[in-house]
């Protein structure tokens, strides 16, 4: 599963070229992958010798194509509705430093895995949808892969990605909800900053 996660985060974080029209929300997830894929490929010893560079990349080119406001909300579920403003974004800056840190840890793992993209059938004004992937393995049934995504600001974003039904945003929600039964919402999101936000120092 974590070469998996690794893989599914990697497939999004080639920046696409401008064009004059947004790609739909497929193309844009086989555009991206296609081209990730083989860069992952070309520089796996690059990365496998210095972490840093995949950090630096994540960092810079993953943010375009996620809408972590989203992301965060799916998972803090109905504690998002009480925190207040500042908590809100003190807790997507941290949220998005914790899975930045966590996917890029593990993303040198790809094995040459193929994707398969299943039919894709958009319909008009429709501004949330799934865009559904396989993951081929050597060994063992392909996994599922679904992207959501909202179309926002004029482009399509990436809001949520489950695997073989799990998404993987809501996976943390257990976990945070316990955090804030424990410490309240700034408990939690000081915990996060000492988790994450040091280890990137």
């Amino acid at each position: 599963m974590k070469k998996i996660i690794s893989l599914v985060m990697f497939m999004l974080l080639l920046a696409v070229n401008a064009s004059a029209e947004p790609l739909g929300p497929q193309e844009l997830i086989k555009q991206t992958s296609d081209n990730v894929l083989h860069t992952l490929e070309k520089n796996k010893a690059l990365y496998e010798k210095d972490p840093d560079q995949i950090y630096t990349l994540v960092n810079e080119i993953i943010l375009p194509h996620l809408d972590f406001k989203a992301m965060s909300q799916l998972a803090l579920g109905k504690h998002w509705r009480n925190a207040n403003d500042e908590q809100k974004e003190q807790f997507t800056a941290v949220f998005k430093t914790m899975l930045i840190r966590t996917y890029s840890k593990s993303l040198t793992e790809y094995t040459g895995q193929e994707v398969e993209y299943l039919p894709f059938r958009p319909q008009e004004d429709k501004k949330i949808v799934t865009v559904k992937t396989k993951i081929k393995q050597d060994s063992g049934p392909a996994i599922p892969i679904d992207y959501r995504l909202r179309f926002k600001n004029d482009i399509w974003k990436v809001f949520d990605i489950k695997i073989d039904g799990i998404s993987l945003v809501t996976n943390y929600r257990n976990s945070f909800a316990a955090d804030i039964r424990e410490v309240g919402i700034s408990g939690l999101i000081e915990r996060m900053n000492d988790k994450y936000r040091k280890k990137t120092t």
